[in-house]
C-alpha cells in the first residue's frame, strides 16, 4: 500500500498516554457485529492488567464459538502485530446483531464492567444499543465515525497483513479457469471502495485522508438474507448461500435470449443472450414457477442484489473517472459467486479497463479502524470520569 498512511505506531508507553487493556474494536452493523481484539504476547504487563488480560484471553483466544451464534475467524487472525508499544495479536470475531443482549449478558457474567468502563463502538449499532450498555452493563460506548473506521482499517490491515491481503479474480467468467490472484495493492490511489453490509455504501479514495461518500443503495446484503428467508424458508446466511451455489437462476431470471431468441447484435447494442433482461422475470409465469427449486430462487436472489451493486458501481467509478474498484463487506464472505459476478460485470461493461478487487479481511475493517482510533485518542479518554466520554 502506499507510504503515506496514518502511522499509529508511534503511541507507546514513553509517548503519550494510551488506554488501558483490553483493547476492542466493534463495528455494530445492522446484520453483523465484528469484534476486534488485540492479545498482547510481550509480557509487559502492568500489575493492574494482569487479572484483565488472563480473564479476557483465555475466554477470547481458547474458544472458537461463543454461545450459539459467535465465531471468531482463526484464519484471518493476524500474529506480531505492533500497536501501542505492544506486541502482539489480533483476533476477528463476529457475531448477529440481533443477540446484541445476550453479548452483553455474556460481558457481564464475565464481569467485564469491573475490567472496563468504555467499549469504543462504530457503526448503526453504536447509537442504537447505547443505552442497553449503559443500562445493564454500566459500560459507556465511545462512538467512532463509521466511514472514518473503515477507510483507516483498510490501511491498516493491508499494510500489516504479512499474507498477501488484496486479489482478483482472473478468468471469472469461466467455473474451470477462474483463479483467485495477488494484487499489489501498494500504490492504490485512486480506488473506489464498494462496502457491501445491510445495505451499499460508495466511497471514493483519493489519499490517507481525502475520501468521501459518493452514493449507496438500500438493497445489500440483508436484502439478500431478507428475501431468501421469505421466499426460500433458509434461517441463516450461510444457508442462503449454500442454496444459491446449487441453483440455476436462469431458470428464474429472463434473459435476453429469452426476449430475442438469441443475442441482441444491433449496431448499437451488443448484449450476449445469456445476460439477465429482467430479474425474476419468469415468474410471471405458473408453469416456471412450478419449476423453480429454492436453490434456483436464492442464486436469482443473489444474482439480482450482486448485479445491482456491480451496476451501480461502475457507474460511480465512471463518474469518478476510477479504474480500481474495492469490494468489500460481509456480503462477500463464503460468497465466491458474487465475487465472480461482480468481477466479470466490470471486466465486461467496462471492456477491460476496470478491476475489481477484494480484501482477504472483508467485513472487518470497520472494528479494526475502530481499535485504532482508540488507541491513538486513549490518552484524551483515559483519565475522564465514568459516565463522561
Amino acid at each position: 500500500m502506499a507510504t503515506n498512511k496514518p502511522d499509529y505506531d508511534h503511541l507507546s508507553s514513553s509517548g503519550p498516554k494510551i488506554p488501558p487493556m483490553p483493547w476492542f474494536g466493534m463495528d455494530i452493523g445492522g446484520t453483523l457485529t465484528k469484534l476486534v481484539y488485540f492479545e498482547p504476547c510481550d509480557n509487559v504487563a502492568t500489575d493492574d492488567e494482569v487479572e484483565t488480560l488472563k480473564t479476557i484471553r483465555h475466554y477470547l483466544t481458547r474458544n472458537i464459538k461463543y454461545g450459539r451464534t459467535g465465531i471468531r475467524d482463526v484464519f484471518l487472525q493476524m500474529n506480531n502485530q505492533m500497536l501501542g508499544g505492544r506486541t502482539g495479536s489480533l483476533h476477528f470475531i463476529r457475531f448477529p446483531t440481533s443477540e446484541m443482549m445476550s453479548f452483553i449478558e455474556l460481558a457481564k457474567a464475565k464481569n467485564f464492567p469491573n475490567l472496563a468502563d468504555t467499549i469504543c463502538a462504530t457503526g448503526g449499532g453504536a447509537y442504537k444499543f447505547e443505552t442497553d450498555f449503559k443500562q445493564e452493563v454500566n459500560l459507556e460506548l465511545h462512538k467512532f465515525d463509521e466511514l472514518d473506521c473503515l477507510i483507516k482499517g483498510i490501511h491498516y490491515i493491508d499494510r500489516n497483513n504479512l499474507d498477501c491481503e488484496c486479489y482478483f479474480w482472473k478468468n471469472p467468467g469461466d467455473p474451470k479457469l477462474a483463479e483467485k490472484t495477488p494484487f499489489d495493492f501498494r500504490d492504490p490511489y485512486p480506488y473506489l471502495v464498494v462496502n457491501i453490509g445491510s445495505g451499499v455504501s460508495f466511497l471514493t479514495v483519493r489519499g490517507p485522508s481525502d475520501y468521501k461518500r459518493v452514493s449507496g443503495t438500500s438493497l445489500g446484503g440483508g436484502t439478500f438474507l431478507g428475501l431468501c428467508c421469505l421466499l426460500t424458508g433458509c434461517e441463516t446466511f450461510e444457508e442462503a448461500i449454500n442454496l444459491a451455489a446449487d441453483g440455476d437462476s436462469t431458470k428464474v431470471d429472463k434473459l435476453v435470449k429469452d426476449i430475442y431468441g438469441g443475442d441482441y447484435t444491433s449496431s448499437k447494442f451488443k448484449l450476449p443472450g445469456d445476460i439477465v433482461a429482467s430479474s425474476f422475470g419468469q415468474m410471471n409465469l405458473k408453469d416456471k414457477r412450478e419449476l423453480a427449486s429454492r436453490e434456483d430462487i436464492a442464486k436469482a436472489t443473489l444474482t439480482t442484489i450482486t448485479n445491482n451493486v456491480g451496476s451501480i458501481a461502475r457507474m460511480c467509478a465512471v463518474t469518478e473517472k476510477i479504474e480500481r474498484v474495492v469490494f468489500v463487506g460481509n456480503f462477500l464472505r463464503v460468497n465466491t459467486i458474487s465475487m465472480k459476478l461482480l468481477a466479470y460485470a466490470m471486466e465486461f461493461w467496462s471492456n477491460g479497463s476496470m478491476k475489481a478487487l477484494f480484501l482477504e479481511h472483508e467485513g472487518y475493517f470497520g472494528a479494526m479502524g475502530c481499535l485504532m482510533e482508540y488507541i491513538r485518542s486513549g490518552h484524551h479518554l483515559n483519565g475522564l470520569p465514568n459516565g463522561s466520554r
